[in-house]
């Protein structure tokens, strides 16, 4: 059951890892992540049209230098709570450091919006939270201007913490963007495992049922996961990598070797059900186990690898001992030397040497001849040369 788990994990690897990649290719055409990001600023920055702050802060030179082109507004998204799941962010930039937002806005609210002479002139007042304070009400947007003041109020006259507060603010609201990006990424990779799956025939439950009935091929998955767990990181498990393993499996993956049985005429109404319903299901849990990622599977795999490495069928009882009673030997103790006593004079042997009373000593179990003892090393006297018994049980 461990290596039949383990089977179905490195599969989910090597499917994660090609929806995977498929989702980055659509990302890098559509650039979704710049669009999230646009419209998390501008809902931060409220200004929902982009043509107010949002414009300008896309247009400072600290932010336009992050981008090719120039901003042209959120098109007709502005009234969308969030973006399309395949929203396209055109030339905008997919990531903003805290920092850099941090000193835009400053820099906006203390000199203007406008980038000109006045406001590029080196004699100009420096960056003060006092000359922020006098200019914040030029931004004209009144929730801005209360965040920026309360930035201001709690850096106790520090710049530098002030800044720190705005970037603490933005990354809070990047927070919540990513959670929108993170969810839209799951749908749009469930989607394309669920096509996946169905076109290539990644039927999860019949992929386990073969793997636990054929030992050779359990065992050359097991090895082929073992191989990738040793030889590799997460970063080292590609899509190249992972559609040459998935053609390389014996699996029943694909339409030509289908491991399920077709319906027949003589089936019960159950095994006709199951024999649609089961592929269905085996679809959908690769689908479902593919938008957890592959560096959640790649993760798991590793811990069941040393999960088997430790504790393997042959290691889980010690191989049980010969019956053969045969003399314990102790090799850490160290040698006693014990005096011998003086030897005592040899005695006549005894016909049984445990016998506790008279009585016993004439059952005849081991009554033997001298001369048979020495031939036969204390066999057993034949019948006939046994003495009579006495006693015994009326």
């Amino acid at each position: 059951m461990l290596d039949v788990a383990i089977g179905i994990v490195f599969v989910f690897v090597l499917v994660g890892t090609v929806c995977s990649a498929i989702r980055e290719i659509i990302e890098a055409r559509l650039k979704t992540r710049a669009a999230y990001l646009e419209q998390g600023i501008r809902e931060l920055l409220h200004d929902r049209e982009g043509k107010g702050l949002a414009r300008s802060f896309f247009n400072h030179p600290l932010i336009y230098s992050l981008y090719p082109g120039a901003y042209t507004g959120p098109g007709n998204n502005t009234n969308a709570v969030r973006p399309k799941v395949f929203a396209s962010g055109g030339l905008l930039p997919s990531y903003i450091p805290a920092r850099s937002f941090a000193m835009a806005l400053l820099d906006i609210a203390a000199k203007g919006p406008v980038t000109d002479e006045v406001s590029s002139d080196p004699s100009a007042p420096a960056l003060s939270l006092e000359s922020v304070r006098a200019s914040v009400a030029k931004l004209k947007n009144p929730p801005v201007q209360r965040a920026l003041l309360a930035a201001i109020d709690s850096a106790q006259g520090d710049l530098d913490r002030a800044r720190t507060n705005i970037e603490a603010w933005f990354d809070s609201s990047m927070d919540r963007v990513s959670g929108w990006y993170k969810r839209s990424t799951q749908w749009i990779i469930f989607t394309i495992a669920l096509v996946l799956s169905v076109g290539l025939n990644i039927d999860t439950l019949a992929i386990a049922d073969y793997l636990y009935r054929n030992d050779s091929a359990r065992e050359a998955v097991v090895a082929l996961a073992g191989n990738a767990e040793e030889n590799g990181t997460r970063a080292s498990v590609t899509y190249q990598y992972a559609a040459t393993q998935l053609q390389s499996l014996s699996l029943p993956i694909g339409w030509s070797g289908n491991w399920r049985r077709p319906p027949q005429a003589t089936d019960t109404w159950y095994e006709k059900t199951w024999s649609f319903t089961g592929p269905a299901l085996g679809w959908l849990i690769t689908a479902f186990a593919a938008t957890l990622g592959a560096p959640f599977w790649f993760d798991l795999l590793n811990k069941m690898m040393v999960i088997r490495s430790t504790v393997k069928p042959h290691e889980k009882s010690r191989e049980e001992g010969s019956e053969d009673r045969q003399p314990r030997v102790t090799h850490a103790a160290a040698p006693i030397t014990v005096q011998a006593a003086p030897a005592a004079p040899p005695q006549p042997p005894t016909v049984r040497p445990y016998a506790r009373d008279e009585d016993t000593d004439w059952d005849g179990c081991s009554a033997v001849q001298e001369h048979e003892r020495e031939r036969q090393h204390d066999a057993t006297a034949m019948d006939d040369q046994l003495p009579p018994s006495r006693g015994g049980v009326a």
